[in-house]
């Protein structure tokens, strides 16, 4: 509880303790300990003078903002009607395959997690998926077999 008190203390001398704070300080915290516990909504509420719920409703409001742990490396996959015209069923099947994992799960040495999500605007090269900052396109199962081999090396 310490290290998050610290955190978002740091956070809010950096972006502020303004409403319009919200957002970055949640960012921060998602980047630093890759999801905003209860805990740190409590903490950044306090900072901030806001309701818990304000910050819970923004923290869960978005799809890039994890409000559970997470594997170190997030995969999410577009679920767009124009990947899944591209193949992006049988990306997810050499993903859950490769990763023994469906689509919502954290591997258990917790280093995979398998998300599908919104538009990540690449649709035009299709399947694609972000792993953390990185975008993969027009992917094929054994594009994807390689780029998890990578990973797995990290």
């Amino acid at each position: 509880m310490e290290d998050v008190q610290v955190l978002v203390k740091e956070l809010t001398l950096k972006h502020g303790t303004k409403r319009a704070s919200l957002l970055p300080v949640l960012q921060g915290v998602a980047e630093v300990e890759q999801s905003v516990t209860d805990e740190a909504m409590i903490e950044i509420a306090k900072a901030l003078d806001i309701s818990t719920a304000e910050v819970y409703g923004t923290a869960t409001f978005y799809s890039f903002l994890e409000t559970e742990p997470r594997g170190k490396f997030t995969i999410r996959i577009c679920k767009t009607i124009v990947c899944d015209m591209h193949g992006k069923r049988l990306i997810i099947e050499t993903l859950e395959n490769l990763l023994k994992i469906k689509v919502g799960e954290t591997t258990h040495n917790r280093k995979f997690t398998l998300l599908e999500t919104n538009c990540l605007g690449w649709c035009h090269k299709g399947p694609a998926m972000l792993i953390n900052d990185d975008v993969y396109t027009e992917l094929t199962p054994a594009k994807v077999r390689t780029i998890i081999d990578d990973y797995r090396k990290r």
